[in-house]
């Protein structure tokens, strides 16, 4: 690559070639670097101009370079820009000796006979004592050689570039583009450790896909905390299989694992109550030893993970319950009391208060609730404790709710 010098430095080599060629061919012709001037009254110069009027980007290389910073913002690799430069070489003379076309047939001739600029070339024009300033550029070093092909401007496009220069009159000129010119980033990447060991790896694309979410007890059964969640689907096994459940990544045993079954034991404190997402995450082992790597991910499949009442107790002034699992501190709370099937029919909503902490036992505030006993039910987050079923059929209570109860005094 090269640096910033680059561009002035082609136009300087470029600059030294037609003048050794036209020199020659036209004696007393000199080449001048200057924006087009109109031609001095008498007789013009015998020169030939050469003017960069456009830089544009070149479509090759562009982007070649990306990325050049990891996420973090560190360094890469150095940026580069590559670039096409249009200069316009425009012939001033003598008309009446043909001089502009002795020079621009002299010119078109050296540059399609000597196409590319060659690190020789570029290197004695930057030891060239009137190219000092080009001394510390780096161009002769660069990976690509600048190469010149004419441009086929028609005559609208000439006159759109010549109307650029206000209120000079047109001579006779050819473009030539100049590709490519690399520019690259004096900043200094940090070099990587190389590489020990290289493995390749060629697996199947099996990706998991949940279907359904239930609890072991039954497809109609309730999921709580301790409960043994059941994953059925497809392509559920992989080389190492996890879970993602409540933010955490947790990892089933093997025999609990098949390609269309996965069960898993819901003991993490850290699960609240409500609406829970689970996915399946497929890792590939991979390297020297073999570690773990993220490889593929199932859909995201929706359970409620409903509240167990552990136990509750009650005074006239409130309702005392502890929950598992425990109620985080903005989770939305709901007591639900039900007077049992042949009592005096009563039921009550009670809305628990704000809380400043995660916790497992609450006291809920009551007033106005008569006396007696009741069914106790708790929402976490639309989330519903479920009630005890009586599956005794000897029972006089036999298939209704039988708890879990309070007593109101």
């Amino acid at each position: 690559m090269s640096n910033f010098l680059a561009v002035a430095t082609v136009t300087a080599t470029l600059s030294q070639l037609l003048q050794a060629a036209v020199g020659t061919d036209v004696p007393g012709a000199t080449v001048t670097r200057i924006r087009p001037e109109s031609a001095a009254t008498g007789t013009p110069s015998t020169t030939v101009n050469l003017y960069l009027y456009q830089v544009t980007p070149n479509t090759a290389w562009r982007n070649a370079d990306v990325p050049t910073r990891r996420p973090n913002g560190q360094l890469v690799q150095c940026p580069q820009v590559a670039l096409d430069l249009h200069y316009l070489l425009s012939f001033y003379g003598d008309e009446e000796q043909l001089e502009p076309q002795r020079l621009l047939g002299s010119a078109v001739r050296t540059l399609h006979a000597r196409p590319v600029l060659t690190r020789q070339m570029i290197r004695d024009t930057v030891t060239n004592p009137a190219f000092a300033f080009l001394a510390p550029s780096n161009l002769a070093d660069s990976i690509e050689l600048v190469k010149f092909t004419p441009l086929p401007l028609s005559l609208e496009e000439l006159s759109k570039i010549w109307s650029v220069f206000f209120q000079i009159p047109y001579t006779l000129s050819i473009a030539y583009q100049g590709t490519v010119v690399l520019i690259e980033s004096a900043e200094t990447p940090q070099t990587a450790l190389p590489v020990r060991a290289r493995n390749l790896y060629v697996v199947p694309f099996r990706q998991p896909i949940i279907e359904q979410v239930m609890a072991q007890a039954g497809a109609d059964q309730p999921i709580v905390s301790g409960s043994t969640l059941v994953i059925c689907g497809q392509q559920l096994r992989g080389e190492v299989t996890q879970v993602r459940l409540g933010g955490m990544e947790l990892t089933p045993t093997a025999q609990d694992v098949s390609d269309t079954q996965l069960s898993l034991l819901l003991s993490v404190s850290s699960l609240r109550a409500g609406v829970q997402g689970v996915q399946v995450i497929h890792q590939q082992l991979m390297g020297t030893p073999p570690v773990p790597h993220r490889g593929v991910e199932s859909n995201v499949m929706a359970f409620v993970l409903r509240p167990t009442l552990t136990a509750v107790s009650a005074t006239s002034t409130g309702v005392t319950v502890q929950v598992a699992p425990g109620i985080g501190q903005t989770q939305r709370v709901v007591l639900l009391l039900n007077a049992p099937t042949g009592a005096t029919p009563a039921a009550y909503t009670l809305v628990a208060p704000s809380r400043t902490t995660d916790t497992n036992t609450l006291t809920i505030p009551i007033s106005g609730v008569q006396a007696g006993a009741y069914l106790v039910r708790i929402q976490v987050d639309g989330a519903e404790s479920p009630l005890t079923v009586d599956t005794n059929p000897d029972s006089p209570t036999f298939n209704q709710y039988i708890g879990p109860r309070v007593t109101i005094p």
